[in-house]
């Protein structure tokens, strides 16, 4: 993620900026708090309540760091085009080997959420889905073997 865009939906967007609102916020001062606690026991050296303490910090503050650097470098996929499948694009294929319909969201990496029908745009699914348009053949190697799919719709929600 070096000098590279970070491509987020708006909503994908406004969550990391509430998270990193949160870690700044909320949870700094409650490691604070732990910390400041666990010093009051005394030697540091066998405090394991401090050790904890000090690596759920480093954890938050590596958290931070990133989310910033996301945050900085985003590009928020705005104006989806229906046209054709981009980030942002709701999709809905038909599995033609099982005969049935599925839906996706195509989202950026950090937005990607299987459970939820969304997957990223960096994806094999993805990859093979973007520019492509309705009526479209999509071919995806996958662990179990080649998944065959018919574009159906493309859809802003």
């Amino acid at each position: 993620m070096a000098n590279e865009e970070v491509i987020l939906t708006r909503e994908g967007f406004t969550k990391l900026e509430q998270e990193l609102e949160e870690l700044k916020t909320v949870k700094r001062k409650e490691l604070a708090t732990r910390l400041k606690t666990a010093i009051s026991y005394g030697d540091l050296k066998e405090n394991s309540e401090y050790h904890s303490a000090k690596d759920d910090q480093a954890f938050l503050e590596t958290r931070i760091l990133t989310l910033e650097q996301m945050l900085k470098k985003a590009k928020i996929a705005d104006n989806i085009d229906t046209s054709k499948v981009n980030v942002g694009s709701v999709v809905v294929l038909y599995d033609v080997e099982f005969a049935e319909k599925i839906q996706y969201r195509i989202v950026g990496p950090s937005e990607a959420d299987v459970l939820e029908n969304r997957i990223s745009y960096e994806s094999p699914l993805g990859m093979s889905l973007m520019n492509r348009t309705v009526g479209d053949k999509i071919s995806v190697n996958a662990p179990m073997g080649v998944i065959t799919y018919e574009l159906l719709e493309i859809r802003v929600d």
